[in-house]
């Protein structure tokens, strides 16, 4: 075998080692069915920015709206308010927004003291990055979102900017 077959069969190898990784992984974070969020999922945790952890598992019984954002992010940073505003007028129904920032503590810290926000911030770092990948965000690209109903399946996910019409729909379906 000479060194170009050799080096072109270990490429394919390692790709396909890594395609099978990622499987693997979003099938232990969504359960056997791609839309059912499993235990691997909720068993997150995430430093919050004012102290404290925020962990996922406080949340399953809830509808939630998890946004993947970053403070170097234009269209992350225009949405916060409308995200807080859906929060603020939905908490009373069943529904919980958690953003999880995809950046390091301080700028989040120094974004949140001059427009702070009401719901629960994670701070993901460079991992939530693949969390998100393993819920749908094939390139890992903000801002994206995704909609869980109360019963923990995967009902939507959304990449790019928010609308006021994206969140109207949602709260209209209740979280199922």
């Amino acid at each position: 075998m000479n060194r170009r077959a050799w080096m072109l069969g270990s490429v394919a190898v390692a790709a396909g080692a890594a395609g099978a990784a990622l499987s693997w992984q979003k099938t232990r974070l969504t359960g056997d069915s791609g839309n059912q969020l499993g235990p691997e999922f909720w068993s997150q945790r995430f430093e919050r920015p004012e102290g404290g952890e925020l962990a996922l598992e406080s949340l399953r019984s809830a509808s939630l709206l998890l946004n993947f954002w970053a403070t170097w992010c234009p269209p992350c940073v225009e949405e916060m308010p409308l995200l807080d505003s859906f929060y603020r007028q939905h908490q009373g129904a069943g529904w919980q927004v958690v953003g999880l920032a995809i950046d390091s503590p301080t700028p989040v810290r120094e974004f949140l003291a001059r427009r702070p926000v009401g719901f629960p911030i994670g701070l993901a770092g460079l991992a939530g990055t693949d969390l998100s990948r393993t819920l749908g965000n094939a390139n890992g690209s903000l801002p994206f979102t995704v909609v869980v109903g109360s019963d923990g399946r995967v009902i939507e996910r959304k990449l790019g900017a928010l609308s006021p019409a994206d969140l109207a729909r949602w709260a209209a379906s209740g979280g199922a």
